[in-house]
């Protein structure tokens, strides 16, 4: 492929604004040469790199692809050309996501580029409220269980979180036979959230069955939750990070382990006017780099 680095700023532009016209404004060039740029672009790859709607533009699984490798080394390049030094970071981040992960996970992860002078604020949230936040310029990046489908969030996957049936070894130590939902039924369930969603999606994948039982304890946080099963209140469903070091110590035991255990992919989503900002940049490179390991 043969392309300028005008041609992929442009393209790059196009992708985080969401339209040609938003394009043009952030890069301060008319409307008309962000086109004809993209057109070229497009005729250098050999494929389309965004579908046009009514209003503005998405992009297709090619545009995707091509700004996940060209994003960080043209930010870096533009860095490089305003002289900024690679440690400053200008602007504070601000950072939503759930909770439980964004203690356990998120924070931990980005100890570091505090400790170097990143300026964080973070807030936790629901994924419709976070997304809402997001695209109003209240926060810079989210993490969310729901893949955003608002035009222009940029979204990628960041870690597929595992769930695991959990008890605390007295319960465990009841359940003798074969872990079904018969052999479940005179045990309490904990549960995040009223609905039950976790639990009833693991009966539902694992058991093939839908659960009908109500919860004996419903409580909105899952640290909670892994507190009230591993002091034996009855049995939950767990993200594998978030129960790891209790099932490692005694604490808490699987009662399951399925050939295919139910995943629940999250997602970091960017707002298109941060996405070029270098503090921004070193949150998505340090999360994206720190996910494999949680």
């Amino acid at each position: 492929m043969k392309a300028s680095l005008d041609l992929l700023r442009s393209f790059l532009a196009v992708h985080r604004a969401g339209s040609i016209t938003g394009a043009a404004e952030l890069l301060g060039v008319a409307q008309p040469t962000v086109t004809a740029q993209l057109r070229a672009l497009e005729e250098a790859v050999g494929r389309p790199l965004f579908d046009r709607l009514p209003r503005g533009v998405t992009p297709t699984a090619a545009g995707d692809e091509l700004a996940r490798r060209v994003a960080e080394p043209l930010d870096r390049l533009a860095a490089v050309l305003t002289g900024a030094p690679d440690t400053a970071y200008a602007r504070t981040v601000f950072l939503g996501g759930p909770a439980e992960l964004l203690a356990e996970r998120v924070l931990p992860a980005l100890a570091g580029p505090v400790a170097d002078g990143l300026e964080l604020r973070v807030a936790a949230g629901m994924p419709e409220g976070l997304l809402d936040d997001l695209v109003a310029g209240r926060l810079d990046l989210a993490v969310t269980s729901v893949r955003p489908r608002r035009r222009p969030v940029m979204v990628e996957p960041l870690y597929d979180e595992e769930f695991v049936l959990v008890a605390a070894p007295s319960w465990a130590d009841r359940l003798a036979g074969p872990v079904t939902p018969a052999a479940l039924r005179e045990v309490p369930l904990v549960a995040w959230g009223e609905e039950a969603p976790i639990l009833r999606r693991y009966w539902r994948t694992v058991f093939d069955t839908r659960l009908t039982r109500t919860p004996s304890l419903v409580v909105a946080d899952l640290r909670a939750v892994r507190s009230a099963v591993a002091a034996g209140a009855g049995v939950s469903v767990l993200p594998a990070y978030l129960c790891r070091g209790e099932l490692a110590s005694g604490a808490l035991r699987a009662l399951l382990a399925p050939p295919v255990p139910p995943l629940n992919t999250l997602f970091l989503a960017v707002r298109p006017g941060a996405a070029g900002r270098r503090e921004v940049q070193a949150v998505r490179r340090t999360l994206l780099a720190a996910a494999p390991g949680w």
